[in-house]
């Protein structure tokens, strides 16, 4: 795939470090590739960060035909730029687009063209412990048509943001709201894609739990309304008598790659795993008779996030006293450790860009 460059002839100035947020801040160029029923994915280039301009009347605005996904790079002390486990994003990328009817792209052209961006903007890369550029590859259908089909149009972007803590709490433990009126996604829907539309889908119960003064809301499955699906940004486990269980993939869920590598990682360890439906009722019971040693969420954004209390609004429960758990910690430690580097990557899962 060869790919035209434009400079940028305005820099931004690059912002402090120490106070990134999350998503913030935005690089001084991104790249884009467009896609033509009959010719394909065609003209991938990377020019200035700029506004990109759509006719009202494009599909994604009236038919949500969108994808996205989430991934990072992370700057060693010996100055290497890593990613992690990016063929995993790229692969649930296409499978999003499966889903959604979006033409598929090509898992290497995408790899070389994260990497050329990636390399194009280094000096962004961040170096505090903590921080990295997120990226993120997102497809939008562009047709000015207001029929309901596939579009035959589309726009495939990557923009790049140095972030520091997703949540403001960073590895401490989050309060969490367990959402029972609305519901998320079923199976058969759309729920496992990485689609604007699961998370449009979330707001009402997030910001129901950040107005209650919750970090987050824990979802429901959307039929018996009692077994747990996920965090509104998270992938969910909890460590129930010294047995780690998280919620199978039934198609509801998002697949996250976080998850998928905490899974190898603790089986690795030698703790009892197990991939089932678990129900809320459960959760707290375990909590009741002492078993329920700790909780926490996996993701992209915070890699492991401990969870310090669930709150069903009949009850409320305080998991290991509030305080991070061991396994969460070891986790934390372990997967940060790869990602910069810090630790020897024996899954073989970070890939170099420079």
């Amino acid at each position: 795939m060869r790919i035209n460059f434009t400079e940028s002839k305005v820099k931004k100035e690059k912002p402090n470090s120490e106070n990134l947020g999350f998503g913030k801040y935005f690089t001084d160029h991104m790249f884009i590739m467009d896609y033509t029923e009959g010719k394909g994915w065609h003209d991938a280039r990377i020019v200035p960060f700029e506004n990109i301009s759509l006719s009202p009347a494009a599909m994604v605005f009236h038919y949500g035909q969108e994808m996205f996904e989430g991934l990072k790079a992370y700057r060693t002390k010996n100055n290497d730029i890593l990613l992690f486990r990016p063929d995993k994003n790229i692969e649930r990328m296409n499978n999003t687009n499966e889903r959604l009817c979006i033409p598929k792209i090509n898992p290497d052209d995408v790899l070389e063209a994260i990497k050329e961006l990636v390399k194009a903007e280094q000096d962004w890369v961040p170096s505090l412990p903590g921080t990295s550029l997120y990226i993120r590859p997102f497809i939008f259908a562009t047709d000015p048509f207001l029929g309901v089909k596939p579009a035959q149009n589309y726009i495939f972007c990557i923009i790049l943001s140095p972030v520091g803590a997703y949540y403001k709490e960073g590895i401490n433990p989050v309060k969490i709201f367990v959402e029972t009126e609305y519901v998320r996604a079923v199976k058969g829907g759309i729920g496992f894609a990485k689609a604007g539309g699961n998370y449009a889908a979330s707001l009402c119960g997030q910001k129901k739990a950040y107005d209650l003064g919750y970090s987050q809301v824990l979802w429901l499955d959307g039929v018996h309304r009692k077994y747990i699906d996920e965090v509104g940004t998270m992938n969910v486990f909890f460590v129930i008598d010294n047995e780690v269980i998280t919620p199978m993939l039934e198609g509801s869920i998002l697949p996250g790659v976080t998850r998928a590598s905490a899974l190898d990682i603790v089986k690795s360890w030698g703790y009892k795993v197990s991939e089932r439906r678990i129900s809320v009722d459960e959760v707290f019971e375990a909590q009741k008779t002492g078993k329920l040693n700790e909780a926490f969420g996996t993701g992209t954004a915070a890699v492991i996030s401990p969870i310090g209390l669930l709150d069903r609004e009949t009850e409320k429960i305080i998991i290991n006293d509030g305080k991070i758990g061991n396994i969460s910690q070891r986790l934390y430690d372990t997967l940060t450790g790869i990602q910069w580097g810090l630790l020897p990557d024996t899954f073989g899962w970070t890939v170099k860009v420079k």
